[in-house]
Protein backbone atom coordinates (compact mmCIF):
# COMPACT_ATOMS: atom_id res chain seq x y z
CA UNK A 1 0.00 0.00 0.00
CA UNK A 2 1.64 3.46 -0.90
CA UNK A 3 1.25 6.90 1.40
CA UNK A 4 1.80 9.71 -0.32
CA UNK A 5 3.10 12.15 1.66
CA UNK A 6 2.20 16.46 1.33
CA UNK A 7 5.07 18.55 3.27
CA UNK A 8 3.95 21.85 3.77
CA UNK A 9 0.41 21.52 5.78
CA UNK A 10 0.90 18.66 6.30
CA UNK A 11 4.11 17.45 8.02
CA UNK A 12 5.05 21.55 8.02
CA UNK A 13 2.34 23.42 9.62
CA UNK A 14 1.69 27.14 8.96
CA UNK A 15 -1.22 29.38 9.04
CA UNK A 16 -1.84 29.06 12.70
CA UNK A 17 -2.74 32.23 14.92
CA UNK A 18 -0.02 31.48 18.01
CA UNK A 19 3.39 30.13 17.79
CA UNK A 20 4.06 27.07 17.16
CA UNK A 21 6.12 23.66 19.26
CA UNK A 22 9.65 23.46 17.36
CA UNK A 23 11.88 20.44 18.19
CA UNK A 24 15.35 19.94 18.28
CA UNK A 25 17.00 17.23 15.86
CA UNK A 26 17.92 14.08 17.89
CA UNK A 27 21.06 13.48 15.99
CA UNK A 28 23.47 15.11 13.29
CA UNK A 29 22.23 16.34 9.99
CA UNK A 30 23.37 16.94 6.54
CA UNK A 31 24.38 20.50 6.33
CA UNK A 32 21.30 21.15 3.96
CA UNK A 33 18.95 20.15 7.24
CA UNK A 34 20.54 21.84 9.73
CA UNK A 35 20.11 25.02 7.64
CA UNK A 36 16.82 24.78 7.02
CA UNK A 37 14.72 28.16 8.44
CA UNK A 38 11.60 25.99 9.26
CA UNK A 39 12.63 22.51 9.87
CA UNK A 40 12.47 22.68 13.20
CA UNK A 41 8.56 22.86 13.23
CA UNK A 42 8.43 19.53 12.40
CA UNK A 43 8.23 16.94 14.43
CA UNK A 44 10.53 14.13 13.90
CA UNK A 45 8.74 11.68 15.80
CA UNK A 46 6.33 11.80 12.96
CA UNK A 47 8.43 9.84 11.05
CA UNK A 48 8.28 6.61 13.44
CA UNK A 49 4.57 7.52 13.52
CA UNK A 50 4.36 7.15 9.51
CA UNK A 51 6.66 4.08 9.27
CA UNK A 52 4.70 2.49 11.79
CA UNK A 53 1.63 2.51 9.21
CA UNK A 54 3.11 -0.50 7.20
CA UNK A 55 3.05 1.58 3.83
CA UNK A 56 5.52 2.57 1.11
CA UNK A 57 6.21 5.94 1.52
CA UNK A 58 6.10 8.12 -1.01
CA UNK A 59 6.93 12.28 -1.26
CA UNK A 60 4.46 14.18 -2.89
CA UNK A 61 6.10 17.53 -2.30
CA UNK A 62 7.05 20.74 -4.50
CA UNK A 63 10.06 20.12 -1.85
CA UNK A 64 11.23 17.79 -4.28
CA UNK A 65 14.99 16.16 -3.35
CA UNK A 66 15.00 18.88 -0.65
CA UNK A 67 12.56 16.16 1.07
CA UNK A 68 15.20 13.44 0.77
CA UNK A 69 17.92 15.80 2.16
CA UNK A 70 16.39 17.84 4.76
CA UNK A 71 13.03 16.26 6.10
CA UNK A 72 14.05 12.43 5.49
CA UNK A 73 17.12 12.53 7.99
CA UNK A 74 14.91 15.01 10.45
CA UNK A 75 12.45 12.23 10.43
CA UNK A 76 14.45 9.42 10.66
CA UNK A 77 13.65 8.04 7.35
CA UNK A 78 15.40 6.47 4.55
CA UNK A 79 15.71 8.28 1.19
CA UNK A 80 11.98 7.65 -0.38
CA UNK A 81 11.01 7.48 -3.64
CA UNK A 82 9.37 11.15 -4.81
CA UNK A 83 6.97 11.64 -7.60
CA UNK A 84 8.17 13.49 -10.71
CA UNK A 85 5.83 16.42 -11.03
CA UNK A 86 4.81 17.36 -15.10
CA UNK A 87 6.27 20.61 -16.17
CA UNK A 88 2.94 22.33 -16.72
CA UNK A 89 -0.56 22.39 -14.03
CA UNK A 90 -3.46 20.02 -15.20
CA UNK A 91 -6.11 22.82 -16.51
CA UNK A 92 -8.60 20.34 -15.13
CA UNK A 93 -10.23 22.63 -12.74
CA UNK A 94 -11.22 21.97 -9.66
CA UNK A 95 -9.42 19.31 -9.59
CA UNK A 96 -5.42 19.92 -7.72
CA UNK A 97 -2.61 19.64 -9.62
CA UNK A 98 -1.14 16.82 -8.04
CA UNK A 99 -4.05 14.25 -8.43
CA UNK A 100 -3.77 12.92 -11.84
CA UNK A 101 0.38 12.50 -11.40
CA UNK A 102 -0.90 10.72 -8.13
CA UNK A 103 -2.95 7.99 -9.64
CA UNK A 104 -0.73 7.93 -12.49
CA UNK A 105 2.01 7.27 -10.28
CA UNK A 106 -0.08 4.38 -8.08
CA UNK A 107 -0.77 2.77 -10.95
CA UNK A 108 -3.22 1.17 -9.76
CA UNK A 109 -2.29 0.14 -6.42
CA UNK A 110 -4.30 0.91 -3.98
CA UNK A 111 -3.33 4.24 -1.66
CA UNK A 112 -3.28 7.01 0.71
CA UNK A 113 -2.52 11.03 0.29
CA UNK A 114 -2.55 13.01 3.05
CA UNK A 115 -2.85 16.45 1.78
CA UNK A 116 -3.69 19.84 2.91
CA UNK A 117 -5.39 20.80 -0.35
CA UNK A 118 -7.34 17.81 -1.13
CA UNK A 119 -11.16 18.64 -2.23
CA UNK A 120 -14.33 16.39 -2.92
CA UNK A 121 -13.68 16.99 -6.37
CA UNK A 122 -10.15 15.25 -6.07
CA UNK A 123 -12.01 12.24 -4.09
CA UNK A 124 -14.59 12.02 -6.76
CA UNK A 125 -12.07 12.11 -9.75
CA UNK A 126 -10.25 9.06 -8.40
CA UNK A 127 -12.66 7.17 -7.11
CA UNK A 128 -14.31 7.31 -10.86
CA UNK A 129 -10.69 6.93 -11.94
CA UNK A 130 -8.35 4.67 -10.39
CA UNK A 131 -9.53 1.26 -9.59
CA UNK A 132 -8.10 0.48 -6.35
CA UNK A 133 -9.13 1.70 -2.88
CA UNK A 134 -7.90 5.17 -2.45
CA UNK A 135 -8.24 7.39 0.42
CA UNK A 136 -7.55 11.08 0.05
CA UNK A 137 -7.07 12.47 3.88
CA UNK A 138 -7.24 16.58 4.30
CA UNK A 139 -4.94 17.21 7.17
CA UNK A 140 -5.41 20.76 8.79
CA UNK A 141 -2.85 23.02 7.56
CA UNK A 142 -2.69 25.03 10.89
CA UNK A 143 -1.55 21.60 12.93
CA UNK A 144 -0.42 19.52 10.34
CA UNK A 145 -0.19 15.63 10.90
CA UNK A 146 -2.50 14.63 14.27
CA UNK A 147 -3.14 11.87 16.42
CA UNK A 148 -6.64 12.00 14.84
CA UNK A 149 -5.12 11.84 11.21
CA UNK A 150 -3.30 9.33 12.02
CA UNK A 151 -5.76 7.29 13.53
CA UNK A 152 -8.19 7.63 10.53
CA UNK A 153 -5.30 6.47 8.28
CA UNK A 154 -4.86 3.84 10.50
CA UNK A 155 -8.67 2.73 10.60
CA UNK A 156 -8.64 2.71 6.72
CA UNK A 157 -5.52 0.90 6.31
CA UNK A 158 -6.44 -1.83 8.87
CA UNK A 159 -9.73 -1.85 6.65
CA UNK A 160 -8.34 -2.67 3.36
CA UNK A 161 -5.43 -5.15 5.66
CA UNK A 162 -8.78 -7.00 7.14
CA UNK A 163 -10.48 -7.33 3.47
CA UNK A 164 -12.80 -4.58 4.41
Amino acid sequence: MLLFLDVDGTLLPFGAAGPYATYDARFDLPAAAAGHPLLSRVDPALGARLAALGCELVWATTWMDEANECLAPWLGLPTLPLVDWPDEDDPAAPLHWKTRPLVDWADGRPFVWVDDEITGADRDWVAEHHPAPALLHRVDHRSGLTQADFAAVGEWLGARRDGR
